[in-house]
């Protein structure tokens, strides 16, 4: 379709008729092309565009010819109603105005691909001599074939490339926020801020003091921060008689675990992280009493009687080669989800108050009992209520040595052998008796595959007596 004018006339229009069999693609180059062809080169192609064109909606570019140190700078696709024009202006007399437009309109242009993005910093491995000249640098850096010693050793300029590209291509608002509001009694930090990461959120600390194994003193009262805000939030009268209640934990047993304490003290958990650093200090790890609570004024490093407080870390052993596994254990997560709130969360069940059982269960071990609550256990030695269990970490009365927490060495694992072998027997005898075959059958297939019989070979009954023997 042609229009044909003289001496343009502003605010001429005219209706046209385009056909829509035929609809043009319009990539947007975001650079100056001096070579169409090494344009096409840097999309893809023209069958490159085509492929991406009818499967995707973005176009990559890559400024660098799929160089080592470039960044693809993607486009986005956009529907537009474009024309694309071939216009033509024949002069007369050196006069503009006298001269003719012809114009020709070849396609309508439906989808556009637009790079509106920022590109990253391209960065090119050449060598700029002296006299202006550049030299690639990709032969000598690159390893295209296994290459002798000679190719490493060989000189080669400094080239040093990037260690990392952005990971936004596009702006993003900074909202900056306001200075932070403290609460009353809020000590700012000692240390420099530069070197402190989170300072949007207020620190909240329950200023317990913790203490390392190799340290000289042991800490006799708390600090005043502590007694602050405790004062602050005991309000209650069940407060002051849990304060009391705990102080009596302490005086008759000098360490306890946080598990311990909450089973036998009824207060809510957040209370309890302000309660505890009044009457002891932390233990860190490292040692037979790691995270455990100690009464202020006690050493356990110089008396051998708290070698029945240490911590055992006992593992539930489940496999086929235990025979027993998983699915035979009633064993629960350690942490619920009833023990989280989301904003999203609405009519939430309330869980079920814990029985004695279960609240016992969760520190103390017991033989004939069902498995511990959870597969990974903290005890205390004296939280093992099994005799023969004591005997051992007490067979060494009077002659104890700084070795294992003032036990023998090697007493850990013996205790964690009786005490799986009793969780074995437990589950051995509350599975039912019908399930037996089937779970033992179980056990043979799984870990005898070696032993197991031909294919072709059918399983009577003295047969599977004979394997299961």
């Amino acid at each position: 379709m042609k229009l044909t004018t003289v001496g343009g006339v502003p605010g001429s229009s005219a209706t046209l008729s385009l056909s829509e069999d035929n609809r043009l693609v319009c990539v947007e180059y975001p650079g100056i092309i001096s070579n169409v062809d090494n344009m096409l080169e840097t999309i893809g192609g023209i069958q490159g565009v085509s492929n991406l064109h009818t499967t995707i909606n973005a176009s990559a570019l890559s400024l660098s010819f799929q160089g080592p140190g470039s960044a693809t700078v993607f486009g986005n696709r956009f529907q537009s109603t474009n024309l694309l024009l071939h216009v033509e202006m024949i002069l007369r007399n050196g006069n503009p105005k006298e001269s003719p437009i012809n114009m020709d309109i070849l396609d309508v242009i439906g989808t556009t691909y637009k790079f509106k993005r920022m590109a990253d910093f391209q960065y090119l491995a050449v060598h700029s001599a002296k006299d202006g000249s550049h030299t690639s640098l990709y032969n000598k850096i690159l390893l295209r074939k296994p290459e002798n010693n000679e190719f490493f050793e060989q000189p080669v300029p400094l080239f040093i490339p990037p260690h990392i590209f952005s990971r936004l291509d596009s702006a993003v608002d900074y909202s900056y926020q306001p200075e932070i509001q403290h609460k009353e009694g809020y000590c700012p930090p000692t240390v420099s801020r530069n070197n402190l990461i989170g300072l949007s959120r207020a620190r909240r600390p329950h200023n317990a003091i913790f203490l390392n194994f190799d340290d000289k003193n042991v800490p006799t009262e708390p600090l005043e921060a502590v007694k602050f805000n405790w004062k602050r939030v005991c309000v209650h009268p069940s407060n002051i008689k849990a304060k009391e209640q705990i102080n009596k934990m302490f005086e008759s047993r000098p360490i306890w675990s946080r598990n311990s304490v909450k089973a036998n003290l009824d207060i809510h958990p957040d209370k309890l992280k302000l309660l505890l650093p009044i009457v002891s200090y932390y233990m860190l790890r490292r040692c037979p009493w790691r995270s455990l609570w100690v009464r202020f004024g006690y050493d356990l490093r110089k008396t051998t009687e708290a070698k029945k407080h240490q911590v055992l870390d006992f593992r539930i052993r489940c496999s086929t080669k235990h025979r027993y596994t998983i699915n035979y254990m009633p064993l629960k997560a350690k942490r619920s989800t009833f023990n989280y709130t989301l904003p999203i969360t609405l009519n939430k069940a309330i869980p079920q108050a814990a029985n004695i059982t279960d609240l016992e269960s969760s520190y103390i071990f017991r033989d004939g009992t069902l498995p511990p609550p959870h597969r990974q256990m903290f005890y205390q030695l004296c939280d093992l209520d099994v005799q023969s269990i004591r005997n051992m970490f007490f067979r060494n009365d009077g002659q104890e040595e700084e070795c294992d927490g003032w036990c023998l060495s090697h007493t850990s694992d013996e205790l964690r052998d009786i005490m799986s072998s009793m969780i074995k027997q437990v589950i051995c005898a509350k599975r039912p008796g019908k399930t037996s075959l089937l779970h033992r059958l179980h056990v043979f297939f799984s870990a005898a595959p070696v032993s197991r019989p031909v294919n072709d070979t059918i399983l009577n009954q003295n047969t599977l007596h004979t394997y299961i023997i």
